[in-house]
C-alpha cells in the first residue's frame, strides 16, 4: 500500500550521512526522493571502502535505497536550470553543504521559497550557520568537540569514537523530525519552512543525563567504560564464558536479581540495598556479583535472570545481533535485489505493519533521463516514487 509520505517530492541535494539518511527515511515512507549527484563521482560515500557491493560501497548503499539519480553539474548553465526547476516542484529540500554553497547557485532557501513558498527547505551543517558556519562537519571532529569521546572508553584511556557515525546518525533523525513537524504545520498554513540543524546540537541535545549532570554540578563527567554513572549494576560483568550485559534500574530488580544468583543478603546488606549505595561502592558490589556470575554459562544465567523479570543478555557482534532480532520475530533486513546486499529494515510499524521494502539503492545518474522528461512536461503528471521495472 502507499505509504504515508506518498506524493511528495523530495529534493535531495545532500551527501554522505546526515542528509542522504534523513532523506531515505522520507523515501521509506513513501516519498519520492530525486538524489542530485556530481557527474562522474556523485555522492563521496559511493567510494568509502571496503566493503564493496556489485553497484558502489556499502556505506552507500545503506543510506541511499528508494532515490532517484540524477547527474547535475551545477555549474554547467543548463544542469543548473533543471536543478533549480526540481527545486521549484519539490515539497522538500535537503542540502548539507557549507554555508552560502547554495547561495552561489540560486538555490539558498530565499531563493527557492520566492518561487516556491510552500517549501520546507532543511540545512544540514557541522556547527550551524553563524561562527561556525565555515567549519567543516565531520562525524568523528564533532564527537571530539561535544564531549562524546571523553565519556566513551575505560577510565584510564584516551577518548574514544562511538564505533559508528553516531553523531550523523543522529542529527539525520532531527532533521527528519523537523521536516515532518514543518509539513504537518503546514497543511495547516500553507506556510514553508526552512529548518536548520547542525552536528554539534544535535550532539549535545542526546547527551540527555551526562549533560543534565553537568549543567547540575558543573563538573564534567568522565569516561566510565560500561558502567552507567547513575546506576548499578548496569554493565556487562564475567560469567564462566564470557560477559552478560546485567542492567538493574531499581531496588527491586536488585533483590531480583540478588535472589536469581542465590545471593539474597546481599539485597539486605546497607552498602547495596539503594541504588545511590551500590553506585557509591560499585567495585565491591561487582566482584560479589561476578564471583557467582563465573560458576555458569552466560547463556544459563541470562535465562535465569529473564525468568525473574531482570534485564539481561549477551555482548553479540553484529552476527548475534542480527541473529537475535530474528529469533525475537523483528524481521531486521530484507532485500532490494539480487544484485545488493540486503538492507537494514526500516524500524517504525504502522498498525503492526512494517514499511515497504524499497527500491535499491540507484547507479549514479540512473534516473537523469526520467527526471528531465518529467521535468519538461506539465505539473500534474506525478514523478514516480519507483523507476519503471524496479
Amino acid at each position: 500500500m502507499p505509504g504515508p509520505l506518498s506524493g511528495l517530492l523530495v529534493a535531495d541535494f545532500s551527501r554522505v550521512l546526515a542528509g542522504p539518511l534523513a532523506t531515505m527515511y522520507l523515501a521509506d515512507l513513501g516519498a519520492t526522493v530525486v538524489k542530485v549527484e556530481r557527474p562522474g563521482t556523485g555522492d563521496d560515500t559511493r567510494i568509502w571502502g571496503p566493503p564493496w557491493t556489485e553497484q558502489s560501497s556499502a556505506y552507500f548503499e545503506a543510506v541511499n535505497r528508494g532515490k532517484l539519480s540524477v547527474a547535475w553539474d551545477l555549474t554547467d548553465p543548463g544542469d543548473l536550470a533543471e536543478a533549480r526547476a526540481l527545486a521549484g516542484r519539490a515539497d522538500v529540500l535537503v542540502e548539507n553543504f557549507l554555508t552560502g554553497t547554495m547561495a552561489k547557485f540560486g538555490l539558498a532557501y530565499a531563493d527557492v521559497r520566492a518561487t516556491n513558498p510552500g517549501i520546507i527547505y532543511a540545512s544540514v551543517t557541522g556547527f550551524g550557520s553563524g561562527a561556525g558556519a565555515a567549519l567543516p562537519g565531520y562525524d568523528f571532529v564533532a564527537q571530539a568537540i561535544g564531549g562524546l569521546m571523553s565519556i566513551t572508553g575505560e577510565p584510564a584511556g584516551e577518548g574514544q569514537k562511538a564505533g559508528v557515525a553516531l553523531v550523523d546518525v543522529l542529527t539525520g533523525k532531527d532533521a527528519t523530525i523537523g521536516i515532518l513537524a514543518a509539513l504537518a504545520a503546514r497543511e495547516r498554513t500553507g506556510v514553508g519552512e526552512h529548518i536548520e540543524v547542525n552536528l554539534l546540537s544535535s550532539l549535545l541535545g542526546s547527551l540527555i543525563n551526562q549533560a543534565s549532570g553537568y549543567l547540575t554540578t558543573g563538573v564534567a563527567p568522565k569516561a566510565l567504560g560500561n558502567a552507567h554513572p547513575s546506576i548499578a549494576p548496569y554493565e556487562p560483568m564475567q560469567c564462566a564464558d564470557a560477559h552478560l550485559a546485567v542492567a538493574c534500574g531499581n531496588d527491586a530488580q536488585f533483590a531480583r536479581l540478588a535472589g536469581a544468583l542465590d545471593l539474597p543478603h546481599l539485597a539486605q546488606d546497607p552498602r547495596f540495598a539503594t541504588n545511590a549505595e551500590r553506585v557509591a561502592n560499585r567495585p565491591e558490589l561487582i566482584a560479589r556479583l561476578e564471583e557467582r556470575l563465573r560458576t555458569d554459562t552466560a547463556a544459563r544465567w541470562e535465562e535465569r535472570l529473564l525468568a525473574v523479570g531482570v534485564a539481561a543478555g549477551p555482548v553479540n557482534d553484529l552476527a548475534g545481533a542480527f541473529a537475535r532480532a530474528r529469533a525475537l520475530d523483528l524481521e531486521p533486513t530484507f532485500s532490494v535485489g539480487d544484485r545488493h546486499p540486503d538492507q537494514v529494515r526500516n524500524p517504525i510499524l504502522f498498525s503492526g505493519r512494517p514499511v515497504e521494502p524499497a527500491a535499491p539503492p540507484p547507479g549514479l545518474g540512473e534516473h537523469t533521463a526520467l527526471v528531465e522528461d518529467w521535468l519538461a512536461g506539465p505539473l500534474p503528471i506525478p514523478l514516480p516514487s519507483r523507476p519503471p521495472g524496479a
